[in-house]
């Protein structure tokens, strides 16, 4: 997948948890809540990355598949990279990514999100016919 559509996708999923926010750190895309990072895009030796934390126990079973490394920064604390070029499975990255949230956000708001509030509504068909 083309760095421009992962970046895409990847920022929509981060943008959808409760008030995450995207800065510019570092010269890259980064997601926040609050002023806590909770995940990354960027270029590592060239290639496009994304990154979030895990649990340590996660990180260190994830790093197993070669898709994932840990990170260049932070990686002992349980931060991991991702090939962007590699995602196939994009519940897989969503997971992930909310566990990196759940991780880093205040308790409020991963009750919020444990209740489904802020959190945007799936998308519906109008079945109505025109007339």
């Amino acid at each position: 997948m083309p760095a421009e559509r992962a970046l895409k996708r990847y920022r929509a999923i981060c943008l959808a948890l409760p008030e995450a926010h995207e800065t510019l750190t570092w010269g890259e895309p980064h997601f926040r809540v609050g002023a806590k990072i909770f995940g990354g895009y960027g270029l590592e030796d060239g290639r496009p990355v994304i990154g979030f934390k895990l649990e340590r126990d996660h990180a260190a079973a994830i790093v197993a598949d070669p898709r994932f490394r840990p990170a260049k920064y932070g990686g002992r604390h349980g931060w991991v990279a991702m090939d962007a070029r590699s995602i196939d499975d994009w519940a897989q990255v969503r997971a992930l990514v909310t566990e990196s949230y759940r991780l880093i956000a205040p308790k409020r708001l991963v009750r919020a999100l444990d209740a489904g509030v802020g959190m945007p509504k799936k998308p519906t068909r109008d079945r109505a016919r025109p007339r």
